[in-house]
């Protein structure tokens, strides 16, 4: 397989390595916003995922089983993502860089090595190599921003950003089912600003009801790395704005998610109507009119 998420799953991994690589034990473990987790609970929850993932792409009966024991510890009211963590986040500092390192590379290697139209199973459904390399790529994102986060860094967003909105934009219907809820049965228009001044645009250009603004705004809010009450999002429609309520990029149970940090910088608007008027009017796609932002890209 070739595909350019393999480079950018790449640059992620080194932009997060060269927070990491230099920190000290006390860098190690610093809390981050995810509770319980210091750092290293951070990097050792990557390295083991870049590890199960190998394991899907090289030996996907070995993967079965790893899922039906998966199962059968939450079954029995363990959490196996927490404990592979914690295991792995005891580890020296350097062993622990060593084996993150080493993990990624070799998963890297193992999704180039597929042949195209392959399918990977997955907890979910199988999916093909690109898809599993953007999900990396998505976590990894997400699991540096708790790490730049935890020791005051604010990263540059990038265009890698593309795949982590997609990815939000694409399980929207998740996000309801995962929590018991019935979906809308429109789809959505979602328009973002992109960090270069471009527009990344996602569904039906005629769509009803949509989500204007910032990508890195989007980005976090389907990671859950940040409160809605916190960015410049705006919901146009009223199951737009339940959405972005309950908006996640990621499988799995939605977690508790972060709290809202009450200093009124960036507030996520809902526009019921679509007039496009009220507070926070003019920024972002949209602007003056939100049908219009619709055609941006």
């Amino acid at each position: 397989m070739d595909h350019p998420v393999l480079e950018d799953l790449r640059a992620e991994s080194d932009e997060l390595d060269r927070l990491v690589g230099g920190l000290g034990a006390g860098g190690w473990g610093r809390a981050t916003p995810a509770a319980g987790w210091s750092v290293a609970h951070q990097i050792a929850h990557l390295a083991w995922t870049d590890e199960v993932a190998l394991t899907a792409v090289t030996a996907p009966g070995a993967f079965a089983a790893h899922v039906a024991e998966a199962a059968e510890v939450t079954t029995e009211g363990g959490d196996f993502v927490d404990l592979a963590a914690r295991a792995g986040a005891r580890d020296e500092p350097s062993v622990l860089l060593e084996r993150w390192r080493g993990g990624r590379l070799r998963l890297e290697e193992a999704l180039r090595g597929l042949p195209d139209g392959a399918r990977v199973p997955w907890y979910g459904p199988p999916m093909s190599g690109a898809s599993l390399a953007t999900a990396r790529l998505m976590e990894t994102w997400a699991h540096g921003q708790d790490v730049a986060d935890a020791l005051g860094v604010v990263r540059e967003p990038t265009a890698r950003l593309r795949h982590v909105a997609r990815i939000g934009w694409r399980a929207r219907d998740y996000a309801y089912a995962v929590r018991g809820l019935t979906p809308p049965g429109e789809e959505f228009r979602v328009v973002l600003d992109a960090p270069d001044g471009a527009v990344w645009a996602y569904g039906p250009e005629d769509a009803g009801q949509g989500v204007t603004g910032p990508a890195l705004d989007f980005c976090l809010l389907v990671t859950r790395r940040a409160h809605r009450a916190d960015l410049a999002l705006r919901a146009h429609g009223p199951d737009a704005d339940r959405w972005l309520d309950i908006a996640q990029a990621f499988a799995g149970p939605p977690g508790a998610g972060r709290e809202p940090r009450g200093d009124g910088e960036g507030r996520a608007w809902a526009d019921p109507d679509g007039a496009g008027a009220g507070a926070g009017a003019g920024a972002g796609p949209g602007a003056g009119g939100w049908r219009r932002g619709w055609r941006a890209g």
